[in-house]
Order: C-alpha cells, then structure tokens, then sequence
C-alpha cells in the first residue's frame, strides 16, 4: 500500500495572503487550518464552517506542517 501524498494542494502566490501557503489558491491558509486543529477543532467541524473545504485540504495542511514548513 502506498502512501497518498496532499502536498499539492497547498499553494504559494504573491498576490493571494502576501504569498504564505494557501489551500489551492483560496484565501484559507495552512497555518489557519493548523491553528484551529491545534486548538482541538475537529476536522468535521472545520468542514462544516468552511464548506468550501474539502478532507484532502485537511490533511495536506497537516502534511505541509510536517514536512513542508522550511519551504516559507
């Protein structure tokens, strides 16, 4: 079984929160999606208040605090 890379939904542009990593180009970031993670938001509840959101974007907001945080 292979693992399932999300990384690719994280996206930087200048012009889109002053080019910190977004969620495929929205103005929702991954430090915000960390954030409220951190402060024990659940992932439904997060998909609830931003229906926009999708469980991939979740999760490849965690995978970039993993591993993608020397990339800012």
């Amino acid at each position: 079984m292979s693992e399932v890379s999300h990384i690719d939904r994280i996206t930087f542009n200048p012009k889109v929160m002053g080019g910190r990593p977004c969620i495929r180009g929205m103005r929702v970031t991954a430090s915000m999606i960390l954030g409220l993670l951190s402060t024990g938001v659940s992932h439904k509840e997060i998909l609830a208040d931003y229906p926009y959101l999708e469980r991939e974007d979740i999760l490849a907001a965690l995978e970039y605090g993993c591993v993608g945080a020397d990339r800012d």
